[in-house]
């Protein structure tokens, strides 16, 4: 709401990425820990392979590949142009 407002007194919204989930339980789903840790290593990182954000938070490659697709298909994160992926900010 104060988002709202704020452009509603400036004439101008406010341009920032958002996420939205159906309920609690989807945004908990899809927001793992091993999830949660994935994406505080990838924040400020710019583009990386899967690869490298596996050897980041010291787990599987296959492991995090699973983990990619799922926040991939969230929209939280994003591919890169190079082909690697990116925490936007």
């Amino acid at each position: 709401m104060a988002d709202f407002a704020r452009a509603w007194r400036t004439g101008k919204p406010e341009r920032s990425a958002r996420i939205s989930f159906a309920s609690p339980e989807l945004l908990w789903k899809v927001l793992t820990a091993k999830r949660w840790e994935l994406l505080k290593a990838l924040c400020g990182a710019g583009p990386v392979s899967i690869c490298e954000a596996a050897r980041r938070v010291d787990r599987d490659v296959k492991a995090v590949h699973g983990d990619v697709t799922a926040l991939l298909s969230a929209g939280v994160l994003d591919r890169a142009e190079g082909g690697g992926i990116v925490f936007p900010q």
